[in-house]
């Protein structure tokens, strides 16, 4: 059972300049769902689906500025490269499969489970890779995508951020109640970003542009209860929990072992080849 003994290696070490890259693109993350609240937008559809593209570009430079940054200070390497190229496949084929009625999805558990295990850097990449990579595969792709990626890294960030000591059941446990918790959180912040223009201001759940913050948080949270928090983010908090309970422990194993026997922190050096 050398797999649970202590920490396994980070596959993105957090130095403090990305660490502040990844704050910076957090904080800005949760500013793109927030804005409407602060701000008088039209309350139609197009005119959100006109600045998506934008968030969207300003994502991906995010993203490339974490891994570039890492790779010039020596911090990711073609392991860890290659580690987030197999879980991105792999998360972006269990999406189409598990996706469908009640909000049954399996990518978020395995995006908690491998930011437990690599860190917050690689949570925060690994998120938004692999919404991307399934997107591409389901042809997902529209003005909603740059949002699902943003929330997806923040939760994959999270994972990373966790207390580190817990092991055994009662790291299960922490993992469940972060699973629920993130099911919540995506259910949340995607609805945010769209409540304004679905609902529109001709409704009594609708967004009214100019009222003051406390009434329209309070039609938004009637708004997201009634129409995500009560069917698809339940449905997908029971999957992540029941996931995480029935292959936490196993996936968790598997994920420090390939950790473990990368040697992600270990130095590379080349041998000098003998004189023949």
């Amino acid at each position: 059972m050398t797999d649970f003994l202590g920490p396994p290696p980070r596959t993105i070490r957090l130095t403090p300049r990305p660490a502040l890259v990844l704050t910076v693109a957090s904080l800005l993350g949760l500013a793109m769902f927030c804005w409407p609240l602060f701000t008088h937008p039209q309350p139609t559809a197009a005119a959100h689906t006109a600045d998506a593209p934008f968030v969207f570009m300003a994502t991906l430079p995010v993203l490339i500025l974490v891994v570039l940054g890492e790779l010039s200070r020596g911090g990711i390497d073609a392991k860890a490269l290659a580690l987030l190229g197999v879980l991105s496949a792999v998360n972006a084929g269990l999406r189409p499969l598990s996706a469908g009625t009640g909000g049954i999805e399996l990518v978020f558990f395995l995006l908690v489970l491998a930011g437990r295990v690599f860190g917050p850097g690689f949570g925060f990449v690994l998120g938004s890779t692999s919404l991307f990579t399934s997107a591409l595969l389901t042809a997902g792709v529209g003005p909603w995508l740059p949002f699902q990626m943003l929330a997806s890294s923040l939760i994959g960030l999270g994972a990373g951020l966790l207390p580190r000591k817990p092991r055994g059941k009662a790291e299960v446990v922490l993992l469940v109640g972060y699973g629920v918790f993130a099911a919540y959180f995506f259910g949340l912040l995607m609805s945010l970003w769209s409540w304004p223009f679905l609902a529109g201001d001709s409704t009594q759940l609708g967004f009214v542009p100019g009222a003051p913050l406390t009434e329209n948080l309070h039609r938004f949270a009637v708004y997201t209860v009634l129409t995500s928090t009560l069917g698809w983010d339940t449905g997908r908090a029971i999957t992540n929990a029941v996931a995480i309970v029935l292959l936490g422990p196993a996936v968790l194993a598997v994920l420090r072992r390939a950790a473990r026997r990368a040697a992600f922190e270990a130095p590379v050096r080349f041998d000098q080849a003998s004189a023949s």
